[in-house]
């Protein structure tokens, strides 16, 4: 074990103590004021340069040593989930019907971590900016952020990311240069018929039904447009009409999640979804309304950046705790607008044979701490030499 490792484990259960704070107060999507505070007055009290309130319940915390030039930015996410979970113990949410069931409280620990330990040994020469991000989960806040002037108010010269994945072996760092998250397009249809009592359906023009017809109908745009060498998914999570037996409805909405792996799948998939919308709307006679989010982001590595981090790993964790290529995933992360304006690399960290993010059961793996946090440190020690 490297001794920067062994440092950052002798950090194991402050680092375990934050978490688990963070883990028993958790706020959803841009709600994320108290996680911001906390994660705040740590920063102050060690050195750094805070500014909150970027992008809402943003944060950056910065610090620069010696004379060097560069300037790198490390993101963790802060927002959880609307969940109920339902693990046990101590550090179990205390608000009913939410929780970090994404791992976003660990995220946010290991690279306080990081932070406290650069802060004590000012190792480093340059300029590290700590990105800590709300709404990661509604593909929100790294725009936000962005749109508050993030990488002209704190200029950087690359940002790097990192977040858990249960399934791939615990400890251990996976990384993938070029595609290694999907886009992801969350849109809303809405069908407009015409009501009337369930005994006469003679009377009505029935949005159930041709919701139904465009649900089948959308299934229908993977298996018959696009190539078996992509990737895409259309998921109609939500079907939301009437709510009695007896009543047929005015209207009926669907929910879309729309993921592609590539620029052009993306955009054959979402002018399938306008066309068929439109072609079976009609054919049933009712009005329809397509109401898209905002537009999805392929997540890709910089190649060389991504080979660096991988680098860097290798020396701190040795050649068998490192996995290059890693696993795509059809999952989403809005990492993926940082990777638009700046170089860097997105990594993950295996949690383990655990339940799967978004799982009630799901649990970050507190051993997994200090292996992230002394991943960040011999990151910023590399780049800013």
């Amino acid at each position: 074990m490297s001794m920067l490792l062994n440092a950052l484990t002798a950090d194991q259960e402050q680092m375990k103590a934050w978490r688990h704070h963070m883990h028993q107060h958790p706020e959803v999507a841009f709600e994320e004021h108290n996680t911001a505070r906390y994660i705040a007055d740590l920063l102050r009290g060690w050195g750094y340069e805070v500014t909150e309130n970027i992008g809402k319940t943003g944060l950056v915390a910065r610090m620069s040593c010696g004379d060097g030039k560069k300037s790198i930015g490390l993101r963790a996410d802060t927002d959880a989930l609307a969940v109920q979970e339902m693990i046990e113990g101590g550090h179990k949410s205390t608000i009913p019907g939410k929780s970090h069931t994404c791992g976003h409280d660990g995220h946010s620990a290991m690279l306080l971590g990081a932070a406290h330990y650069l802060a004590h040994t000012r190792a480093f020469n340059g300029t590290v900016n700590l990105i800590f991000q709300p709404a990661e989960e509604i593909m929100g806040g790294a725009v936000a952020m962005i749109k508050d002037g993030l990488f002209e108010r704190f200029p950087m010269d690359a940002v790097f990311g990192m977040h858990n994945m249960p399934t791939l072996e615990r400890g251990k760092l996976y990384f993938t240069a070029g595609q290694v998250m999907a886009a992801v397009d969350n849109w809303e249809i809405v069908l407009t018929g015409k009501g009337s009592h369930g005994s006469m359906p003679e009377k009505s023009i029935d949005p159930v039904v041709a919701g139904a017809s465009l649900v089948m109908a959308l299934q229908t745009i993977v298996s018959r447009n696009v190539g078996a060498k992509d990737s895409a998914v259309v998921t109609v999570g939500a079907f939301l009409a009437g709510d009695a037996g007896n009543v047929i409805p005015q209207t009926a909405t669907l929910r879309l999640s729309i993921r592609s792996s590539a620029p052009e799948t993306r955009k054959l998939v979402l002018d399938k979804v306008r066309a068929i919308t439109a072609a079976q709307a009609a054919s049933f006679g009712v009005g329809h309304e397509i109401v898209e989010g905002p537009p999805g982001a392929v997540l890709v590595n910089d190649p060389v950046q991504t080979a660096e981090c991988a680098d860097v790993a290798r020396a701190l964790l040795g050649d068998d705790q490192v996995v290059m290529p890693g696993p795509t995933f059809m999952g989403s992360e809005d990492f993926a607008y940082y990777a638009q304006h700046k170089p860097g690399s997105y990594c993950f960290i295996g949690n383990g044979d655990t339940p799967m993010v978004h799982h009630p059961m799901y649990d970050f793996d507190d051993r997994n701490l200090p292996v992230g946090a002394a991943y960040w440190v011999a990151l910023v020690q590399h780049y800013l030499k």
